[in-house]
């Protein structure tokens, strides 16, 4: 049986993965989960042209969706401390399932987040979507850690007279989506600036910061940069060796090779 330790990353599943980690063991997890709809890496993804993007994404089936999100909350729920949150990403084709499973698995919801970004995808036919939900969740809280002025203080004000830590705490982040032209990629991250944000927010440096579907390996790239403990899994190998290649080489973006 593989051990399980912090400050490290993993090429599997995240199901087998957490088993291998003891109950209350992470402080803040941040995630953003494969789709349920039929996307493929190697074609275009919102009408952008994916070269240089890496192959290999794990698809769930719709009509398993809910299963699937039901079992790695689970499992979250089991090592997450008393203390502990999470933010979870999601595109509204999936909100349903997401929102039945973090009811069902017994965590209190505590935000809905809407992050806009600055276009989507062009439609004749209906409202053109520009935008993905955030839910911040929380196993206990009267417990939950969150450190409000921990970016601006009570009597900062932005340059028109607002309260900037009002501003910045509000629920909808008009915040841009990172297009890293000729550089690696994976077809879909967050941003940064959003990661930084949640860190800010819902955690201390040394805090154990937990992303089971860990993509190009944003999540636990920013938190190092912040002095915070990581640890995620990635079940598609050429993701896990080019997140483990940023932090290896502690670089935020790679150029591509020629």
């Amino acid at each position: 049986m593989k051990k399980i330790e912090i400050n490290n990353i993993y090429n599997l599943n995240c199901i087998e993965g957490m088993n291998l980690i003891p109950k209350n063991k992470i402080d803040l997890v941040i995630t953003d989960p494969p789709f349920a709809i039929n996307f493929k890496a190697n074609k275009a993804n919102y009408n952008r042209t994916s070269s240089r993007v890496l192959t290999g994404y794990n698809e769930i089936k719709p009509g398993d969706y809910y299963d699937f999100t039901f079992a790695w909350m689970s499992e979250v729920f089991r090592i997450l401390k008393d203390s502990g949150s999470m933010y979870v990403f999601s595109g509204w084709n999936n909100l349903k399932d997401i929102l039945r499973a973090l009811d069902d698995v017994g965590f209190t919801t505590v935000n809905h987040i809407i992050w806009k970004y600055q276009f989507g995808v062009v439609t004749k036919k209906k409202f053109v979507t520009s935008h993905y939900h955030c839910l911040y969740v929380c196993k206990d809280n009267k417990k939950r850690k969150f450190y409000p002025f921990s970016r601006f203080q009570k009597n900062d004000k932005t340059k028109d007279g607002r309260s900037l830590h009002y501003k910045d705490k509000e629920d909808v982040w008009d915040i841009k989506r990172e297009y890293w032209t000729g550089d690696e990629k994976t077809p879909t991250k967050l941003p940064s600036e959003i990661i930084k944000k949640l860190l800010e927010y819902s955690s201390e440096k040394k805090d154990v910061v937990f992303d089971p579907f860990l993509g190009s390996g944003q999540v636990a790239v920013v938190s190092k940069s912040l002095n915070r403990r990581y640890l995620g899994f990635e079940i598609v190998s050429d993701y896990y060796k080019f997140a483990k290649k940023r932090l290896d080489k502690n670089m935020y973006r790679i150029k591509t090779s020629k």
